[in-house]
């Protein structure tokens, strides 16, 4: 019959050490140390192996520890990527040729750690990629101008009228009345498609004002992008489209204004490889991703 006073009393000093785990750390610093930089154990098309040193407590033990893979796309704003509870990984879909900037959280029902530092890598080039030429020094004009250059970075032969190519942008004040011209290209404009497609938010509903936590405050950027398709052309390995030159404006040429675009760089006068310029071909990305 004293098996229960017994066990009672086990119960609530466990619950006494939880209390006690609690208040030590109800100043909210973090319970766990700092993760290391991840490093990049294999990189392959569409695929990145990371390792880090892992986390420790800095106290009591609070149970097992969970590593967030997250990428940094503003402040206090990260997109993840993956999570773990071993100090290694390997994440799956990423899109080849593409710059990632990479950083660690641990957590646990104890505690946190501070976000390590970030790593940044390119992952390894898959069948293509786009170089990108930014002719517009003013990006608040009245027009977008750059050209664009396909390169085939695989081992066999890249038809264009697979491959589908994605310029990303957001719409200010809610105007998505853009106009796209092709100057000159090439490969001939007559054999490039243009489409414009765009994504406004919901509109709300009819009644008292929504909160801008729930639809967005009249006036924000959404998103869209300028796609290119191809009718014709063949790419040997290493071989490229040769330059398309493409103008955007609004039909009345009022301004624009090109820094908040995901696929926008400053111009510098020289050609870069845009991973922010999407590429797929047959449907499957192999080329760039439009997160900042």
């Amino acid at each position: 019959m004293r098996a229960r006073p017994l066990t009672a009393t086990a119960t609530l000093a466990a619950l006494v050490s939880l209390l006690a785990v609690g208040v030590a750390r109800a100043d909210d610093t973090p319970a766990l140390t700092t993760p290391g930089a991840p490093v990049v154990v294999a990189n392959d098309p569409h695929r990145l192996s990371l390792t880090w040193t892992p986390s420790t407590w800095k106290g009591e033990p609070g149970g097992p520890i969970t590593y967030d893979v997250r990428s940094p796309i503003g402040p206090n704003a990260y997109r993840g990527l993956g999570s773990t509870q071993t100090n290694a990984v390997t994440l799956t879909d990423l899109a080849p040729g593409t710059d990632y900037r990479i950083a660690l959280q641990a957590y646990a029902l104890g505690g946190y750690s501070d976000t390590s530092a970030v790593t940044t890598v390119r992952t390894a080039y898959g069948r293509a990629k786009v170089d990108y030429l930014n002719l517009d020094w003013a990006p608040t004009d009245n027009q977008a101008q750059f050209r664009i250059n396909i390169t085939n970075t695989g081992g066999r032969p890249l038809d264009l009228t697979t491959v589908r190519v994605r310029y990303h942008l957001r719409f200010e004040n809610g105007n998505a009345a853009l106009t796209t011209e092709c100057d000159w290209a090439t490969l001939g404009c007559d054999h490039i498609r243009r489409t414009l497609q765009y994504f406004p938010p919901p509109a709300p509903p009819p009644g008292p004002s929504p909160t801008p936590t729930v639809y967005p405050v009249p006036g924000t950027p959404f998103p869209g992008w300028v796609e290119l398709t191809f009718d014709t052309g063949v790419l040997a390995p290493g071989a490229s489209s040769g330059p398309i030159q493409l103008r955007l404006h609004r039909p009345n040429w009022t301004t624009i204004d090109e820094r908040d675009d995901p696929s926008w760089q400053a111009a510098t006068g020289a050609w870069t490889a845009n991973s922010r310029i999407t590429l797929d071909v047959d449907g499957v990305r192999e080329y760039g991703d439009n997160w900042g």
